[in-house]
């Protein structure tokens, strides 16, 4: 009963377009690796569900209903069975807030996004052929590290800096899970979904990358005949790349960056290349199933609003001011430190005001034994962790910046304890509790 189809889009922007992901300025100056939208069509019975995942920091919530809309009027897919995901890669385009460095390209680079979205959803559909499918776990040991870190005099940190002497013990534990799902179709290529957790801000500097999810995707299909694959991301939230306990040649390839965090394109290579590994551990073995149901479902939340305490607003005041006059040298902060307070105080003065809460989407598609949960936003380790472990299901797989992006989903302490992640948030304390 059940089929698969498969496309794939270039979507390169032009040059001179702004790069997301740090607080400050990056005009996109040349390309590493083309950024690409991957899209998954499924029909089973005739019902049908479109997965695209692309390479970009994230589209937000009212643009990406716009995207879904769109393909759903060309493929008459119901919007509700549309999954449009980004990997969050740090070197491309974002599309979370308008950008005031370059509207007019980010306009034309949205233009050419709602018809290439719905091109590619359209190539998926035509591309279905009779298929089995089968799931599995790999593992990608030491590429994934926990990024928040308590210190030794009991304060909390995010990216700490490698080999600081203040640094007490990460906080959480770090899912080197790599789940598998496999498609074996008739007279075509084999499609192999994969999901893994981690920040895709390996590479740094101004040039357009897809980091290491499109490199990964590239490695896969490299390494198994006849296969395409496409990628979602996970729980990845408080989660990077950065080992702050390096040995050996653990550094190879690698710069360290304006903000204390060790960063380079050969070392995105070395993690897709370890992902892979764990992919190849589950391909052939993969537990094939029957497929005879597919359920698309999206649930609306209200979610409380992370408004400021009064007393607070005038040094984020302050720090905002500063940092919009080009002024951070003359803040009392440093590296990571700085990004921190940069970003908390954009939070306060967004919401000094309000909303009271904020309406967010959440999205599931059960596929068989197989569930994908979509969060719109950067969804903390813990939050995938628990959703992993839900009954009934043989395989579940979250995954970030879906069908919206809204930001950070902390976990309940991590408000307490403080670092970027909270402190930036723009949901109350519970918020990831709530998701779960």
């Amino acid at each position: 009963m059940l089929k698969a189809g498969y496309a794939k889009r270039n979507i390169t922007p032009m040059m001179g377009i702004g790069i997301s992901g740090y607080f400050k300025v990056r005009l996109a100056d040349g390309v590493l690796d083309e950024l690409e939208v991957v899209a998954l069509a499924l029909d089973v019975d005739g019902k049908q569900a479109l997965m695209l995942c692309a390479d970009n920091i994230g589209i937000n919530k009212d643009l990406n209903l716009t995207f879904r809309e769109h393909i759903s009027e060309v493929t008459g897919v119901p919007v509700e069975s549309v999954y449009l995901a980004a990997t969050h890669t740090h070197t491309g385009p974002g599309l979370v807030d308008k950008d005031g460095v370059c509207p007019e390209l980010v306009d034309e680079y949205n233009r050419f996004l709602y018809h290439r979205f719905a091109d590619v959803s359209a190539a998926a559909l035509e591309d279905l052929k009779p298929a089995k499918m089968g799931y599995g776990v790999g593992n990608a040991p030491n590429v994934a590290f926990v990024r928040r870190f308590r210190m030794k005099d009991g304060s909390v940190r995010t990216n700490p800096g490698v080999d600081n002497p203040e640094i007490e013990a990460p906080i959480g534990i770090v899912d080197e899970r790599v789940s598998v799902v496999r498609f074996d179709r008739e007279d075509a290529e084999s499609l192999v979904l994969v999901n893994f957790a981690n920040h895709p801000d390996v590479v740094g500097g101004n040039k357009i990358s897809a980091d290491w999810p499109g490199l990964l995707r590239g490695q896969v299909e490299k390494s198994l005949d006849n296969v395409k694959c496409i990628f979602f991301n996970g729980c990845q939230g408080d989660i990077n790349h950065v080992n702050v306990h390096p040995r050996g040649g653990y550094l190879n390839d690698m710069f360290m960056d304006f903000d204390d965090v060790s960063r380079g394109y050969g070392h995105a290579k070395y993690i897709a290349r370890v992902v892979t590994g764990g992919v190849l551990q589950a391909y052939d073995k993969v537990q094939y199933t029957d497929v005879d149901d597919l359920v698309c479902l999206q649930k609306t939340m209200k979610i409380s609003s992370n408004m400021p305490d009064p007393k607070d607003l005038p040094e984020a005041r302050y720090i905002n001011e500063m940092h919009l006059a080009g002024k951070d040298a003359e803040l009392p902060y440093k590296g990571m430190m700085l990004t921190t307070m940069v970003a908390q105080a954009a939070r306060m003065l967004r919401l000094e005001h309000g909303p009271e809460y904020f309406e967010m989407p959440i999205s599931g598609i059960k596929l068989g034994p197989v569930a994908f949960v979509g969060l719109p936003g950067e969804p903390f380790n813990g939050i995938g962790r628990a959703l992993k472990e839900t009954e009934g299901y043989g395989l579940v797989i979250p995954t970030c910046c879906t069908n919206g992006y809204q930001g950070y989903f902390p976990m309940k302490d991590a408000y307490d304890e403080g670092g970027y992640e909270a402190g930036t948030s723009s949901f109350k304390a519970g918020t990831a509790e709530q998701i779960i």
